[in-house]
């Protein structure tokens, strides 16, 4: 079944469909580099925590990282293998909930290390400890993804460590990379590898980080897997990578239904999805999804503005053009809705929250893994 086929299904939306066959494409490419460098690869659960897919997904990936101790605990009891936690802060509490599901943990200040160290120590389990670092090279040209950016809160930079004693650290974490080739990590790589060259040796594992957009189809994979191996060869340390989007990225759609047309200067199309409810990304980052069939404003001869059911005036996808007049019922397929946008839906003016759906090729099989409901909204109420 082709993507466009969802328009055929006598689907309830809105709803989010995931491609297995997609999905198992990108696993193939990351098992690839995985391969040629001996670096583990883990999925991040902030960009894709679909669980129902773990099964499939651990067959290749290593583990997870996690953002909190909520993902944390979900890579353990869903996933195994092993769990890595990195967060700007944690609390007393986030800590003894992260030691007890957590095989790496990393710290963003020394402040948090020695604070923490003791109940690291205490722990009945084996955890490894690290330190993000902050090289300082901005990659990222979106202020808000960058974590590099001047005044930026996460990761220590190279005249913090003075003074500093590394006892109990076994490794270094950076992450400066948000939807990136590999030209870009080079880059970050000499700058880390330049101001860390002396603290390098004395660890156990680096941690690339994640933005490493390594299953897109323009991406340099054999660049990356000289910079891995080489620096593998270089210091003969263990290497982690955490992409989050390239999990699952072009392995999912959302699909919608037009529920009315308005008009005000020109036509919009009012649909039961949202960008403030499910994909703000189209309002955080911001970037303009890609729908079947549609093309840029006045490229094709029917333009609408694509708009979101809540109360905010802002809701607003996007202006798409189509062949033909869009109608009530009409139900429109968004791409690469697999990664972020399902993770950060909420329940804002009390909207319907997406179902999740698997469609596996091989078998021609679609459906539908979760619903939700009312009782999804008032749960996370009082």
């Amino acid at each position: 079944m082709k993507p466009t086929n969802f328009l055929n299904l006598n689907l309830d939306t809105p709803c989010f469909v995931l491609d297995e066959a997609a999905l198992k494409r990108n696993l193939a490419i990351l098992a690839s580099v995985q391969d040629r460098t001996g670096c583990k690869i883990l999925l991040a659960l902030k960009g894709f925590s679909m669980f129902s897919v773990f099964p499939l997904i651990r067959k290749t990936l290593f583990g997870v990282c996690a953002s909190s101790p909520h993902e944390a605990r979900l890579g353990r009891e869903e996933f195994g293998g092993e769990v890595h936690t990195f967060a700007a802060a944690y609390s007393d509490n986030d800590m003894r909930q992260i030691l007890a599901v957590s095989d790496h943990i990393v710290f963003n200040s020394f402040t948090q290390w020695e604070r923490f160290r003791p109940m690291v120590q205490k722990s009945n389990r084996l955890i490894s400890c690290g330190i993000r670092v902050n090289p300082a090279h901005s990659e990222v040209e979106i202020p808000i993804y960058d974590p590099c950016a001047p005044c930026s809160r996460l990761g220590v930079l190279k005249n913090q460590f003075a003074g500093r004693s590394l006892a109990g650290i076994s490794g270094l974490h950076f992450h400066t990379l948000c939807e990136k080739n590999s030209d870009a990590l080079e880059r970050t790589l000499a700058t880390f590898e330049d101001q860390f060259k002396e603290l390098i040796p004395q660890m156990q594992w680096i941690n690339f980080g994640g933005g490493h957009h390594i299953t897109r189809p323009d991406y340099d994979v054999d660049r990356l897997c000289r910079l891995v191996s080489d620096f593998k060869s270089k210091y003969d340390k263990e290497v982690y990578l955490e992409p989050g989007e390239a999990v699952a990225l072009n392995a999912g759609y959302l699909v919608a239904t037009v529920l009315d047309i308005v008009h005000n200067e020109m036509d919009i199309a009012i649909l039961d999805t949202s960008a403030a409810t499910h994909m703000p990304d189209v309002l955080e980052m911001p970037y303009r999804p890609e729908i079947i069939g549609a093309g840029q404003p006045g490229e094709k001869p029917h333009t609408y503005r694509l708009a979101g059911l809540s109360c905010l005036a802002g809701d607003v996808i996007g202006d798409y053009a189509f062949d033909r007049p869009l109608a009530p019922g009409d139900k429109l397929v968004f791409c690469d809705m697999a990664h972020y946008s399902m993770v950060k839906t909420n329940t804002f003016n009390g909207i319907q929250l997406p179902s999740i759906a698997i469609y596996k090729p091989e078998t021609d099989n679609f459906s539908i893994i979760r619903e939700f409901g009312y009782a999804d909204f008032k749960g996370r109420l009082s």
